[in-house]
């Protein structure tokens, strides 16, 4: 795989770091535009208009990328083109995927735990309970720092999450003791879950996090064991988080904030989900269907 090299990638770095862009967004951006040199078999500063418009082609009919993937592709490229090469991007004329209105699938309260209770190791065990009690992204469990956990807050601090922002979101007492238990087996001084070696050998001096497709396979097994066949995933965590706060009739300015969302239109989305929701405006539309 290419990437940008020499003086491009060190102007189209310097470029989102002006604009205090997060690490993992410079990482993503930088690895989209090496993607497509490779694609080319050519320095990303020489892959004309035709050339682009075929690898975006390539994407969608054959790797089949969901809208997102495909999105922060876009959005690398496009960057690398209008900063670093100072090139027209709107006379090239590639669109950005149109939004998908899908809504997520969500587990009921019973089948989260009944996949979590499926998990045999307890450094995955862990982590996964960390990321529905807090309604976490993927990332944001696994790279979790022993330093944020604000105990007599009852908190955990997430830093640099998506869009490079920190936020406060409260740890349950039960997950508080079962991350102690955790860390006990452990030690690590950085980590909450670091990334051990077989037999869990140096896991205290490890100086990486848990990989997240560790935590992803854990949850793929646990779900299949747990006999859940819906379409779930780790961030269907997540999901189901924000859909049962709802149902408990927390207000939705909270959730929000909880889950780090920009736009409360995206934090609405849950209230399509919630089967007590649902139940009552059906009952209310009954209601008003009945004769005087």
């Amino acid at each position: 795989m290419k990437e940008p090299t020499g003086n491009l990638r060190r102007r189209m770095i310097e470029e989102m770091q002006l604009r205090n862009y997060s690490e993992r967004t410079q990482e993503s951006y930088v690895r989209a535009v090496g993607r497509l040199a490779g694609w080319c078999w050519k320095s990303p500063g020489e892959v004309g208009d035709e050339e682009l418009r075929g690898y975006f082609l390539y994407l969608r009919n054959q790797k089949r990328l969901a809208r997102a993937t495909t999105t922060i592709a876009l959005c690398g490229i496009k960057f690398f083109f209008e900063q670093a090469l100072k090139r027209d991007w709107t006379a090239m004329d590639i669109p950005r995927p149109r939004a998908e209105h899908k809504l997520p699938v969500v587990l009921s309260r019973e089948e989260v735990w009944r996949i979590l209770g499926e998990v045999r190791e307890l450094r995955h065990r862990a982590c996964l309970t960390l990321i529905y009690s807090c309604g976490l992204r993927l990332g944001e469990g696994c790279r979790l720092q022993v330093g944020e956990i604000q105990r007599d807050r009852g908190v955990i601090h997430v830093r640099a999450a998506k869009g490079n922002k920190d936020r406060y979101v409260p740890l349950p007492p039960e997950t508080l003791a079962l991350l102690g238990e955790c860390w006990k087996s452990h030690r690590n001084p950085t980590f909450l879950f670091p990334c051990v070696g077989r037999g869990g050998a140096h896991g205290a001096s490890a100086d990486k996090p848990v990989p997240i497709s560790t935590v992803q396979q854990a949850f793929r097994k646990a779900l299949r064991a747990a006999g859940v066949s819906k379409d779930a995933h780790v961030h269907t965590l997540r999901h189901s988080y924000a859909t049962h706060l709802l149902e408990a009739d927390v207000n939705l300015r909270q959730i929000q904030d909880w889950l780090g969302h920009h736009s409360p239109k995206t934090t609405a989305v849950y209230t399509h989900l919630t089967a007590e929701g649902a139940a009552a405006a059906v009952a209310r539309l009954n209601g008003l269907m009945m004769a005087p």
